[in-house]
């Protein structure tokens, strides 16, 4: 569905973040970036959604070449979700969700009533929508992070035309969350993907996230892809050691999720 074939970028010429990366999303997955602060994930997913451009290399999605889609074309295909979400102005939550319509709307058309369905049940999709008229500012971490996620679902919700499923891109989506709002973020992603069949590519620090979610990883070490595979495949010690130069165990707790158990720092491995 989504692949980058021998990608490389830098922001500074002298010092590229993406040294030859290709990767593979298969449709319908659920895809992690992991790695290091610095080892070039964040920059990879604005790579694969189109907000960059590589400086070598090529990003296809459904076999055609990101350039040749309009912005507007694409970002009914293809929705991203940022770290953080700062507006301008004191829009409520309902306001927040219609604005994954604009690329659905011509030059001056206003919403429609099948615009506020779709903003109605995404919202409702992600048990946001009784915060539909709150102030988007007055929302915890959690509820913003809902909403933000409802809007980039309302703005790959198919029209005629509009090709097949669309593709969630979310950097770092449980960062300066509590643990119950990084839980019901987790299971809103595994809920939306059974359900609704969406491809998602998720940025994350946290290996537990990934190890819950992803049925495919991507290890990221100084810009280039250290493995790829399985949770069960690149959650090994040796891979954590290689990547992010640490010792760890890695166990299996009762309920089938993986706990990481950091040990020490290894610096050595960073030298390999």
């Amino acid at each position: 569905m989504l692949n980058a074939s021998d990608v490389s970028f830098g922001y500074d010429a002298r010092k590229p973040v993406l040294r030859g990366v290709t990767l593979h999303v298969p449709s319908g997955a659920i895809v992690g970036l992991l790695g290091p602060n610095g080892s070039g994930k964040t920059t990879l997913l604005r790579i694969l959604s189109g907000t960059r451009h590589p400086q070598r290399g090529s990003v296809t999605f459904d076999g055609t070449p990101l350039a040749r889609f309009s912005r507007a074309a694409l970002a009914r295909r293809m929705a991203v979700v940022p770290q953080e979400t700062q507006l301008a102005f004191d829009y409520t939550a309902g306001e927040v969700a219609m604005m994954g319509r604009y690329a659905h709307l011509r030059a001056f058309e206003i919403e429609g009533p099948e615009d506020i369905v779709t903003i109605d049940e995404t919202l409702a999709s992600t048990g946001t929508l009784h915060l539909k008229d709150r102030p988007f500012a007055t929302l915890s971490g959690g509820e913003k992070q809902r909403v933000i996620i409802a809007s980039a679902l309302a703005q790959i919700a198919a029209s005629p035309g509009d090709g097949g499923p669309g593709v969630l891109l979310l950097d770092e989506p449980t960062a300066s969350l509590d643990l119950r709002y990084q839980v019901e973020i987790a299971d809103l992603l595994l809920r939306l993907h059974q359900q609704r069949h969406v491809t998602i590519v998720i940025s994350t620090h946290d290996l537990a996230l990934a190890g819950t979610l992803c049925d495919r990883m991507a290890l990221i070490r100084d810009g280039s892809i250290a493995g790829t595979g399985s949770p069960d495949e690149m959650l090994t010690p040796e891979h954590i050691r290689h990547v992010y130069g640490i010792e760890a165990e890695v166990m299996r707790h009762p309920s089938g999720q993986r706990i990481v158990v950091p040990l020490r720092r290894d610096p050595d491995a960073l030298q390999q």
